[in-house]
């Protein structure tokens, strides 16, 4: 892509580069990925994700097969 069609091209003279002042460009504001889904991002997860959360339907275990008995102390 050419530099004259970049973004900051545009944004030459704009002080904060549309990042706003106050807040300003920091690392990871929200947190990282998909953290504040209870939280502080529920609005978007229950919004966008609906049923992201919660359980549904029957769990089903591996069934095992019974030990076989071993005696406690070994004959001799």
């Amino acid at each position: 892509m050419p530099s004259r069609l970049r973004k900051t091209r545009k944004l030459q003279g704009h002080v904060s580069h549309g990042l706003g002042r106050i807040g300003k460009h920091r690392k990871h504001p929200g947190g990282r990925g998909n953290a504040g889904g209870m939280h502080h991002h529920r609005i978007n997860f229950d919004k966008y994700h609906p049923g992201y959360f919660g359980k549904v339907g029957m769990r089903h275990l591996p069934l095992k097969e019974e030990p076989e008995l071993l005696p406690d102390c070994q004959p001799g």
